[in-house]
């Protein structure tokens, strides 16, 4: 054997597994993009996709952000990249697999006036009742607070119908992101839409807000009212 050989062989072995490192890195860099800042947004790219998310699309198995975290736990580079990119997350590692999404509060933000919280859940007997009133033409929007626990949530998406009368009115969809448990609550602002106006616009509206994920998994469902009037003191 020449001089030099064995060492030529050795540097490819720790070529080979530094190539397997980058390659395991590059994996968990995707499953967990963003594990403990803040939500990634995503747009809608085409008319061809619901709720934001692709047709047909088909999401991946689900995993246990433990069982993410003690995979390759033998790798000391891997083991310490993985607590750094998941410290956040210490006291949420109990092995559940669903994601939980949990929703503290409902707002309203509006020119015409200060904004408006509800804390949710919302009681049953006050479904019904008006949770905030806006003026016809105006600008507003609704603000969401939340947390997600236990798992990544991929693709929450969220849906908005509104009746007057008993007819369907109106339905906004849109995409709010990725999110990742987080010792803090997320504060998500959904577009900014505008109230209808004319004396025909004025009056009660229903309305259903929906959230699911990728998994088509629903995670909250809130019927409201809200009432257009032509000024609000």
């Amino acid at each position: 054997m020449e001089p030099g050989s064995s060492s030529g062989g050795s540097s490819a072995r720790g070529v080979v597994s530094d190539q397997g490192r980058e390659e395991k890195q590059k994996e968990m860099r995707e499953k967990l993009s963003e594990v403990c800042g803040v939500g990634e947004e995503e747009e809608e790219e085409d008319d061809d996709k619901s709720n934001g998310i692709a047709s047909g699309f088909v999401p991946g198995p689900l995993v246990s952000l433990k069982e993410q975290i003690d995979k390759d736990k033998d790798d000391e580079s891997l083991r310490r990249w993985k607590e750094k990119l998941l410290g956040c997350l210490e006291n949420d590692l109990n092995g559940q697999m669903e994601p939980e999404v949990k929703f503290h509060s409902i707002g309203i933000i509006s020119d015409d006036f200060e904004e408006i919280s509800t804390p949710l859940p919302v009681d049953e007997n006050q479904i019904d009742r008006v949770l905030f009133t806006l003026k016809e033409g105006s600008r507003y929007q609704l603000k969401l607070t939340f947390s997600v626990l236990h798992n990544i949530v991929s693709g929450l998406t969220y849906s908005n119908t509104v009746w007057k009368g008993g007819l369907q009115v109106d339905q906004s969809k849109g995409m709010l992101g990725t999110f990742a448990p987080n010792k803090e609550p997320y504060v998500h602002t959904l577009e900014e839409e505008t109230t209808p106006s004319g004396l025909l616009a004025r009056g009660i509206y229903s309305a259903k807000l929906k959230f699911e994920d990728d998994d088509r998994r629903s995670h909250m469902e809130l019927q409201y009212a809200f009432e257009i009037k032509k000024t609000v003191s």
